[in-house]
């Protein structure tokens, strides 16, 4: 075994000569933070310490961490990195979840047809059957076969990421752009974890130290999109750019898009954090000490547990017990009518106007009103409407969705509107809850939910605006 050698009458002598030196240089640099360059000298001064360490056989460390550290957090290739992993990820979850979704969806609406007849054999009333089959179990049908492959692969690898020690490395790159609009470098943790749920994104934010930062971690993390959007934001994108090339280059063009989507995301939760870092929740960006972990081999068995059972399943679960009501609520909003016209005719007719001005219409606003408790049940509840069936449905091509569509008077400008709604607006209702839950505050739970909903308004009735002046409208 390899142990190191040093020579303590030479560094001794040299400690204190260079620790005096460095104690000058602080005394001239006070004009910066302090705590910074205190603690980069005393990281420059173990360096060079380590550097004239020696092994046995006189060899000097070779640092291969550092090596590797030199090209993930450089200056110029940390970002290109980043955004290369970033985009492999949704490549590899979008072309990997196709295939177990549409076999779990298969199987559990096999389950739905012998559901509804048993319902039907035991001699139910109609209403009962729809509400609690049509309803209740095809919403929790398509939550569970919508949200379980991608978090089955997403999971896993931002797991494996955390444990090889990437993310720490993440958090060093984006530090100086956090700290620039006046947040924290952890909010780069936070946002990462708000990728798979924002719930759990809003309780990531307790490793912040500052409650003002802290806060501004909290009401940002709707930017990132959680898994809940991810369906919606992948669909967009696999009908109205991936359909526009080769399918060689199908899914790539979809991940990019997606990425896209997401680096505009990411903007905004700068734009929004420097917004209120110097209003509402003005002050100075606490110092942040980030010593890098070293590269480990990942833990396969506490990876599999971790994002099976701490990630996938709990939020599942909570999406699950928010769906079940919701696809009540659709059932219910398209099977009572009121002078000869469905409930959901009648409230999507109200919103027309609105949804025409933002680059959408009345069904899609009213989708998303009524999947705030889950986000994945608002492309069955606008096919339900645009079909006019009592029921969410499902059908069984991309193209046959597409087409649905462009038949209700959807364009390319319609699907970015929505891309971007469906990005910026409010948090669904277990994120809320847990804001609440955190922040003890109605106040800020209440700026956390309708700040995202007036920003996704405004951005959308600009672009639709400067959509419709472009093409002359």
């Amino acid at each position: 075994m390899n142990t190191d050698v040093i020579d303590p009458g030479h560094l001794a002598g040299r400690d204190t000569e260079s620790c005096l030196t460095k104690a000058d240089a602080l005394r001239d640099q006070l004009g910066s933070s302090l705590h910074d360059n205190l603690v980069a000298a005393l990281y420059e001064e173990a360096a060079a310490i380590a550097e004239h360490a020696t092994t046995q056989h006189g060899l000097r460390w070779s640092g291969f961490d550092q090596k590797i550290d030199r090209i993930v957090t450089s200056r110029w290739l940390g970002f290109p990195i980043m955004l290369a992993l970033l985009t492999f990820v949704f490549w590899l979850t979008i072309k990997g979840a196709n295939y177990p979704s549409a076999m779990i969806g298969d199987a559990l609406f096999w389950l739905h047809d012998r559901l509804e007849a048993g319902m039907k054999a035991v001699g139910a009333p109609w209403w009962l059957t729809g509400f609690l089959v049509h309803g209740v179990y095809r919403g929790l049908a398509w939550v569970v076969a919508v949200m379980l492959p991608p978090m089955l692969i997403f999971f896993p690898i931002f797991t494996i990421l955390e444990d090889l020690g990437y993310l720490p490395r993440v958090a060093f790159n984006l530090d100086r752009l956090f700290k620039s609009v006046g947040a924290h470098g952890k909010q780069s943790l936070t946002m990462a974890m708000g990728f798979g749920c924002n719930a759990a994104g809003v309780i990531a934010c307790r490793v912040i130290d500052s409650p003002r930062e802290r806060l501004i971690a909290i009401i940002t993390n709707n930017f990132a999109p959680c898994n809940g959007r991810w369906p919606t934001l992948i669909m967009l994108a696999s009908l109205f750019v991936a359909a526009a090339l080769p399918p060689a280059y199908s899914a790539l063009a979809a991940a990019g898009s997606v990425v896209g989507v997401t680096l505009f995301g990411a903007l905004v939760m700068f734009a929004v954090s420097w917004g209120l870092s110097r209003t509402a929740l003005k002050g100075e960006a606490s110092t942040f000490t980030l010593e890098l972990p070293p590269y480990r081999k990942p833990q396969i068995l506490k990876t599999l547990y971790t994002s099976i059972i701490d990630r996938t399943l709990l939020v599942l679960w909570r999406a699950v017990v928010m769906a079940a009501p919701a696809g009540g609520l659709c059932w219910l909003l398209a099977n009572l009518t009121f002078e000869g016209r469905s409930l959901m005719e009648i409230f999507s007719g109200w919103l027309n106007p609105f949804g025409h001005a933002l680059g959408l219409d009345g069904v899609i606003l009213l989708a998303y009103i009524v999947a705030i408790p889950a986000n994945e049940i608002v492309v069955p509840t606008i096919l339900m409407a645009y079909m006019s069936k009592g029921m969410m449905v499902e059908l069984d091509s991309m193209a046959e969705l597409k087409q649905v569509f462009v038949t209700h008077g959807w364009t390319p400008m319609t699907a970015v509107c929505l891309m971007l709604f469906s990005l910026l607006h409010n948090p669904c209702s277990t994120t809320i809850m847990t804001i609440f839950k955190e922040t003890r505050s109605a106040k800020w739970t209440i700026v956390a939910s309708l700040l995202p909903l007036i920003i996704a308004v405004i951005v959308c009735f600009a672009v639709a605006s400067l959509w419709r002046m472009a093409a002359g409208h």
